[in-house]
């Protein structure tokens, strides 16, 4: 039994942001069912958990059933631009007077206001504004995105679950829904506020790959190893330090200060040539078991061997025995758990419409018309 046992979530059919926050859901009990359009010929791959039930939007009869399905729902998550849902007819303001307990997410990039709200744009776009990404890159290099995690997932999908969870424990004591505007440039903002205070007091500056955290600091970097893999060095809190000096031989005696930023590029350089002598294994045993902060960066393929990701079960075989991570957090009573494999699109509409209140007949009669499939 998962803390959202019983909770019923439709997901609007829709790109990364929205599915994995759905997933998140399905991952701690919820019953989401994913509306997928009739025809999709691919299975999203982040649907573990979710049944998938196909609707025409575009046919009246299509629309309205989804409408029917809103009334008994609990939480919606939409990922359209704005005034799509509502072109639909199946806005907030009808679809939450329809259902005065329902929690409304809206799950976009820009929000569902200001000047760049109708716009089209992704992650790298929205991150670009929040002020996140021209924190990310090197020294005299170009902002890198990270991939699409910053804003995709960890702006969008994460936080718009956290936006439901409040939502629902609010809902406990009022019985009232409400409209959540989750948009990832928020988010992003969001999750950089450190930053915004770290620039604010004067201790990081706007170029990149010069402060405490993006590379500029010898002891939080990446170096390249003898066979050409590579190791993480996170040692910031000076006993943390002092362990990675002690791993590779330097005396702290014949250093210059940790903090004393004019020798940092030196530094660099002499921690390069130390690290470029051994293997990534070969660091590892050096420093696994020490306060050092020194973890070897693993391709996604390498996960699955690492000690402590199998002590963890970081990963899990899907219904194709292929390893994906596991539910987290972990929750001590109520942990979360894969509910079911990744569905076909469409595979579970009968099921559905008919679990929301539809009879059979219907089911077929809409069927034959082209609004469900």
């Amino acid at each position: 039994m998962g803390p959202l046992e019983g909770i019923r979530v439709l997901e609007m059919a829709g790109l990364a942001p929205a599915p994995y926050c759905g997933l998140i859901l399905a991952d701690f009990g919820a019953d989401v069912v994913r509306i997928d359009r009739v025809g999709a010929g691919s299975m999203d791959l982040l649907a573990r958990g979710k049944r998938s039930a196909a609707v025409n939007l575009k046919h009246p009869d299509g629309a309205a059933s989804v409408l029917r399905l809103i009334e008994q729902a609990d939480v919606l998550v939409e990922p359209y631009r704005p005034g799509v849902m509502e072109r639909l007819g199946l806005g907030p303001e009808i679809a939450c007077a329809r259902n005065p307990r329902l929690v409304y997410a809206r799950l976009t990039g820009w929000g569902q206001s200001g000047p760049y709200a109708p716009m089209a744009g992704h992650d790298i776009d929205y991150i670009a504004v929040s002020g996140a990404l021209s924190a990310i890159g090197r020294r005299g290099e170009r902002p890198v995105p990270p991939v699409n995690l910053l804003g995709d997932f960890a702006a969008g999908g994460m936080l718009c679950a956290l936006g439901i969870a409040l939502a629902l424990i609010e809902r406990s004591r009022s019985g009232k829904g409400q409209v959540i505007d989750s948009a990832m440039v928020d988010g992003a903002a969001h999750l950089a506020t450190f930053l915004f205070k770290f620039r604010g007091s004067g201790m990081w500056t706007d170029e990149r790959g010069t402060n405490l955290l993006d590379t500029g600091a010898p002891f939080y970097e990446t170096y390249e190893t003898k066979d050409g893999k590579y190791v993480g060095v996170g040692a910031i809190e000076p006993q943390f330090y002092a362990a990675l000096l002690q791993g590779l031989a330097l005396d702290p005696a014949t250093l210059p200060d940790q903090l004393d930023r004019a020798h940092w590029p030196e530094m660099k350089r002499r921690f390069a040539e130390i690290f470029a002598t051994r293997t990534r294994d070969e660091w590892c045993a050096i420093f696994d078991g020490t306060d050092a902060c020194v973890a070897p960066v693993l391709g996604l393929t390498e996960v699955q061997d690492h000690p402590h990701a199998r002590a963890r079960g970081l990963l899990i075989p899907d219904e194709k025995g292929h390893l994906v991570p596991a539910p987290a957090p972990r929750l001590s009573r109520t942990p979360g758990g894969v509910q079911r494999p990744i569905p076909q699109p469409g595979q579970h509409t009968r099921e559905v419409f008919a679990e929301y209140g539809f009879a059979a007949a219907e089911i077929q009669q809409l069927i034959e018309a082209g609004a469900i499939g």
